[in-house]
């Protein structure tokens, strides 16, 4: 697949590669946002849910029927959060919409650190964060509704790179945290030309290319460069936003989508993005060495073998920032829906446990097919006792 980029607007580009990235047949709005069940919006090249026609689907295990559900009314959730999963939920609130047409999802793509903000400030139903909340951040919830960290999805964070004439590319675990430090600065570095023996390397800067706003792919990937280089974690640490350093070539975009966007139009960059935006706009991604000393791909498979390095305690919060393992992929997460403990209004609790249950069953499905890495079944059930208070009127079911 082939992008036109207009190098000129970057907010329109940004929405054509997340568009791209999510990959429906269902239509999708541009600008970092879905509603689930609402009006096409210009540029959407599909009907909304429901518009096709035909037999309505039949429930499966797991998921939520109609009369399961039975809403007294229409329910409309807004969430806003990571970019990191927004491919992902998009899909698992249109598919939901279709089965059940009460409930519409409006999912804002903004990053975790506005997801956070605008979950604790009770401006959305819920959240998205690609790093579990502190301590500190769940205090400033408010008693009154409180807060679940539900990890609903996890997947790799690679490092893409625009090279033409490079079609394979491996990273050093000290090569990669230089390159971010602004201490490699030039793709024939012989750091570089070292790991990559008669690759074509040219003689060119390096433009890094990192998130501008707050974000839990940031969070993730300056946790694991503290954990792999001393020198990365004096110099700058870890964090949603971090300050990037003075020497080299650094230039921030929006998202995954506009660090997406700006790899694609800018030759010689490498930057940070989740692998279903690599994978959905044919971005080019290094293999990156590992704790075990191997160059390891993100797949389903190296993916998951790191997940299992580190069991989801009882809180499901947990931070995998260097995973043991031969053939472990080095850089993966879980990303969480931030959720209330307490929702006064029944409708929109139960409609919440229902797309809760959605995501665990149905919604693993497509996992895989938008770069995803589907939850053991393990995590799943600890995932549906910990929402399954929310609402006391349903009960989450978890397939087998």
């Amino acid at each position: 697949m082939i992008f036109r980029i207009n190098p000129i607007n970057q907010h329109r580009l940004a929405a054509t590669i997340s568009a791209a990235a999510i990959a429906l047949s269902l239509a999708a709005c541009g600008g970092g946002g879905t509603t689930a069940g609402s009006s096409p919006s210009p540029g959407d090249t599909a009907a909304s849910p429901g518009a096709t026609g035909g037999a309505s689907p039949v429930a499966t295990a797991g998921t939520p029927a109609n009369d399961k559900l039975a809403l007294a009314s229409d329910v409309a959730l807004t969430a806003a959060g990571a970019t990191f999963p927004a491919p992902l939920y998009q899909r698992w609130f249109q598919d939901l919409n279709t089965i059940n047409p009460k409930v519409q999802i409006n999912y804002q793509s903004v990053g975790s650190g506005a997801g956070v903000e605008q979950f604790t400030k009770g401006t959305v139903d819920f959240g998205a964060s690609d790093t579990g909340m502190k301590d500190e951040e769940i205090a400033q919830v408010p008693a009154d509704r409180g807060v679940i960290l539900l990890p609903m999805a996890a997947g790799s964070i690679v490092v893409g790179y625009n090279l033409p004439d490079v079609p394979e590319l491996k990273l050093p675990r000290d090569v990669y945290s230089e390159i971010f430090l602004g201490k490699i600065t030039k793709w024939n570095d012989p750091k570089i030309a070292a790991a990559n023996p008669g690759v074509n390397l040219p003689d060119q800067n390096i433009t890094v290319i990192h998130r501008s706003d707050g974000s839990g792919t940031t969070g993730v990937f300056t946790k694991h460069l503290s954990a792999i280089s001393p020198d990365w974690k004096s110099a700058i640490g870890d964090g949603k936003t971090v300050e990037w350093p003075k020497t080299g070539t650094f230039v921030g975009a929006k998202g995954n989508e506009g660090v997406t966007a700006q790899i694609l139009q800018t030759a010689g960059s490498l930057g940070y993005i989740e692998y279903g935006y690599a994978k959905n706009n044919n971005v080019k991604f290094a293999s990156l060495q590992n704790k075990a000393g191997t160059f390891v791909t993100p797949t389903d498979e190296s993916a998951s073998q790191a997940l299992a390095t580190v069991p989801l305690p009882e809180n499901l919060r947990v931070s995998i920032e260097d995973p043991e393992g031969a053939q472990s992929y080095p850089i993966v997460t879980y990303t969480w829906m931030l959720v209330p403990k307490t929702v006064a209004d029944a409708n929109k609790a139960k409609a919440i446990e229902a797309m809760v249950e959605y995501g665990l069953n149905e919604g693993q499905k497509v996992s895989s097919e938008l770069g995803y890495v589907p939850l053991p079944q393990n995590v799943r059930e600890k995932v549906a006792a910990a929402a399954d208070g929310i609402s006391p009127d349903y009960k989450i079911e978890v397939a087998k």
